[in-house]
């Protein structure tokens, strides 16, 4: 039996974030699938590789947990919300997920930091990179949706959705180790 280098309370938050991040692959699966069915299959395409990150996020959250000592709890994964109204409506939920997820990850450093716990300190910055690179690149598609919908007939939607098919599923933004 491994020694626990864990409080309770951060191996607590740890797990509700671990949960977190499988109730966020479900969101991101059920607007995959909603897309898909409604003719987008570049944006279900991105929306199916995000779900499959937020399953790794979770997955990273288990090992992490495991390896301090702690213990993993599976949990319920909640339904996710009703299909979106729209592509306008599917982004915006996307973001404010992923808006919501970061504020559950700063917590989570917060904790850690408050608790001197820096093992779990260090672990939680590379979500917290993470989380940046993923308001980015869902707020650069909006901006591009939003492009392609001026049209009247929203002809440019067909190409971005071709588009997002083919482009890449990561963001470079400004690291430490890059300045």
């Amino acid at each position: 039996m491994k020694t626990k280098r864990i409080s309770d309370k951060i191996e607590k938050a740890l797990n509700d974030q671990m949960t977190r991040e499988a109730y966020q692959a479900q969101v991101y699966l059920a607007y995959a699938s909603w897309a898909e069915v409604n003719g987008f299959p570049g944006i279900a395409a991105f929306l199916y590789k995000h779900m499959n990150e937020e399953r790794q996020h979770m997955f990273k959250f288990l090992k992490f947990i495991n390896d301090r000592g702690g213990k993993c709890k599976i949990q319920a994964i909640a339904a996710p919300p009703d299909d979106p109204k729209d592509m306008n409506d599917c982004l915006q939920r996307t973001l404010q997920h992923e808006i919501g997820n970061s504020a559950s990850i700063d917590a989570i450093v917060n904790l850690a930091h408050e608790n001197k716990d820096w093992a779990t300190f260090n672990f939680a910055q590379w979500f917290v990179r993470e989380q940046i690179e993923e308001e980015t690149l869902v707020n650069n598609l909006i901006d591009k949706y939003c492009l392609a919908a001026e049209q009247p007939d929203h002809a440019n939607l067909y190409a971005l959705d071709r588009d997002i098919a083919s482009a890449p599923q990561e963001i470079a933004i400004p690291r430490e180790e890059e300045l």
